[in-house]
């Protein structure tokens, strides 16, 4: 089973985002847990998320890239549900071995994140590498949707086919 926990705090204006969410659904395998349209106070239920975690094989964080960083109910999320004893440490198993997507969007087009003035993707996926490394996950090669904002319409369904392609071949990562 594939899990994607989406982290959009304006989902209605991301168009990118709801077409690659709409092509995740058509996946048999795949459950979608929007996190701002379950929790808009910010109230995790832990129990709820863990037991959602427990069923997946794969683990997806999908994400529109704020700021060269994730939204902040993601990370809320992440510090909430990951907890001490369920997702690492002495005699965690929760997590151990499921596989790990970061799956995310940006406005700036693939060359602005190849070094230069701006960090790369391999500098941006640490913070989400590190901990799927920590919980013992195995780490997948993230799929990422560049030019969100400008990008010509044949491009970014193309990048969106890829994230597609990945959902459906993630056993073979």
């Amino acid at each position: 089973m594939i899990l994607i926990i989406y982290a959009h705090p304006y989902p209605d204006k991301s168009n990118v985002n709801m077409l690659m969410l709409k092509l995740a659904a058509n996946n048999p395998d795949v459950a979608i847990r929007s996190l701002y349209d379950m929790y808009p106070d910010f109230n995790i239920d832990v129990e709820a998320e863990q037991r959602a975690v427990e069923q997946a094989d794969l683990l997806v964080l999908q994400h529109p890239l704020y700021w060269y960083s994730y939204p902040p109910l993601l990370k809320l999320w992440i510090d909430k549900v990951f907890t001490q004893g369920w997702a690492y440490g002495a005699g965690a198993t929760a997590l151990k071995n499921k596989k790990m997507l970061w799956a995310v969007t940006t406005g700036g087009e693939h060359g602005h994140f190849e070094g230069g003035d701006h960090p790369g993707f391999a500098v941006l996926s640490q913070p989400i590498q590190a901990t799927a490394d920590y919980c013992g996950m195995r780490w997948l090669s993230p799929v990422a949707v560049h030019g969100a904002y400008r990008a010509d319409q044949t491009a970014l369904l193309k990048q969106i086919r890829n994230y597609g392609e990945r959902l459906t071949s993630w056993r073979e990562d």
